[in-house]
């Protein structure tokens, strides 16, 4: 698994991660369970890979040489 997630891209998904995730244990109804799904960006952030950034042929790390 090449890694597909830029710097910036992890650390907004992580912050949204955590964020949605701070729903299990703040609200009270329904919405608490969509939390988590803040796994899947936490994860993501966390690896630095995409499974739909792969499939789509995306990339946002910036590739050294690239500008020369």
């Amino acid at each position: 698994m090449k890694p597909n997630v830029g710097n910036v891209d992890r650390i907004i998904r992580l912050l949204l991660g955590i964020g949605m995730l701070s729903l299990i244990a703040l609200s009270d109804n329904n919405l608490r369970w969509l939390g988590l799904v803040g796994l899947i960006p936490l994860f993501t952030g966390i690896k630095g890979w995409c499974p739909l950034y792969a499939m789509l042929g995306v990339s946002t790390c910036t590739v050294a040489g690239e500008n020369d």
